[in-house]
């Protein structure tokens, strides 16, 4: 027997265990799931079938009940997934389901495109503070938030952020990656085009955009060719 508080402690650490054996791709096909649902129930649907939803986001159906297989069992045969219910629990696996505080580090071009992004908010995502090294811009607001002295960027701690977000230049990166975590950031999303090293408690994901694009020619045929590489 245990107390209430132990069980919910125990409870915890299984689940917790229990997500960390999910691979990966899963994590990163959840939000593309989470997306396509939110654009069936605007157009007002109630349920959705797995194979209309694998058609939406581009996955064999098969895919779709293998990923959602870690986590329970969340359609009826015959009906499929509702919507309202599959949305609700993917965003619980997220941790989307609270309101989650960013910080920005970098007000250049990407910086300012980022924070006048509003997709974040479809997310439960919000960036609420920035900051810049750059004097001309300390001071200003954009979208909201106003720009603050990147010197000044341990104040996070007081502010209840967890998530970072690095749009700076490559050699300035692991400088504001270094102080995310020492404000006590959990979460970092990268980029800048290298790679930033953070303790193992810390998340960091880079998504270089130039890296991205360069593979796109690849897939492209030459002029004069008419066989098309194989799909990644």
């Amino acid at each position: 027997m245990f107390c209430e508080c132990e069980h919910k402690h125990e409870v915890f650490v299984v689940f917790d265990m229990r997500y960390h054996k999910i691979p990966d791709e899963t994590v990163r096909r959840l939000p593309v799931y989470l997306r396509s649902l939110m654009v069936s129930a605007n157009q007002g649907h109630k349920s959705i079938s797995s194979r209309s939803l694998a058609e939406s986001v581009g996955v064999n159906s098969w895919q779709i009940r293998k990923d959602f297989s870690y986590f329970g069992d969340f359609g009826t045969r015959g009906v499929g997934y509702d919507i309202e219910r599959l949305a609700k629990e993917i965003k619980k696996i997220l941790r989307l389901d609270v309101i989650r505080r960013a910080v920005l580090v970098g007000v250049g071009d990407l910086g300012s495109a980022l924070l006048a992004y509003p997709g974040f908010g479809v997310f439960g995502l919000d960036i609420v503070a920035a900051f810049d090294v750059d004097l001309e811009k300390i001071g200003r607001t954009l979208n909201g938030v106003t720009i603050e002295d990147f010197t000044e960027i341990d104040a996070v701690k007081e502010r209840d952020i967890s998530l970072a977000i690095i749009a700076v230049p490559r050699t300035e990166a692991q400088r504001a990656a270094d102080r995310l975590v020492a404000s006590g950031i959990k979460g970092i999303l990268n980029f800048a085009p290298c790679k930033v090293t953070a303790p193992g408690r810390v998340k960091v994901i880079t998504l270089d955009i130039a890296m991205e694009l360069a593979r796109l020619p690849y897939y492209i045929p030459r002029a004069g060719r008419t066989e098309e590489p194989q799909q990644a």
